[in-house]
């Protein structure tokens, strides 16, 4: 599973949502982010696998921090809205299924 999640571009609205984290409107970060992905499909590369320094070249508001969330742990972690993926909020959907199984 975990290649799977590799193939294509699965973690580029986490980069926009790292843009728009950054200060960017997110339809900007939205826009932005079509050009490193465009330019990895034409290097047949993953976001993740571009240098720092090319990345930057897309936009100025990229740091070394941006690869946490160009990674599958990186991108589940940072869903944690109520319902998303990260951990903390997959324990706390299993606690509360499990307590509400119990009360029947």
């Amino acid at each position: 599973m975990i290649v799977a999640t590799q193939k294509g571009f699965a973690t580029a609205t986490d980069l926009a949502d790292y843009l728009a984290k950054k200060g960017l409107p997110f339809r900007d970060a939205h826009e932005v982010v079509g050009k490193p992905v465009a330019f990895a499909i034409k290097q047949q590369a993953g976001l993740a696998e571009l240098s720092l320094e090319k990345l930057q070249e897309f936009s100025e508001l990229i740091e070394a921090d941006v690869f946490d969330v160009l990674t599958l742990e990186g991108s589940i972690n940072a869903a944690i809205p109520k319902g998303g993926t990260a951990p903390a909020q997959v324990k706390t959907a299993v606690t509360n299924a499990r307590t509400l199984l119990s009360s029947r």
